[in-house]
């Protein structure tokens, strides 16, 4: 009985969920982080001279508040 209603709470967990997001959407609000990065094509320039540069990577990444998996792939994009 009781994972009944455990199940029952859930569904409408996930449509009251569902409905927050497509609300969302359609305010253009964005919903995570996919697509956006936080490196504007200014910064992806200078990251690219520090590096070339010999600045320590995980310095670079520290200064723009990026990880170095992202830093890495800036260099390789370039």
């Amino acid at each position: 009985m009781l994972a009944g209603f455990a199940q029952f709470e859930r569904a409408m967990i996930r449509s009251r969920q569902a409905e927050g997001i497509a609300k969302a959407k359609a305010a253009g609000r964005c919903i995570g982080s996919a697509g956006r990065s936080k490196l504007n094509e200014a910064d992806k320039a200078a990251i690219r001279e520090r590096a070339a540069k010999g600045d320590k990577k995980a310095v670079i990444a520290r200064d723009y508040g990026v990880s170095r998996e992202t830093l890495y792939q800036v260099l390789k994009a370039a």
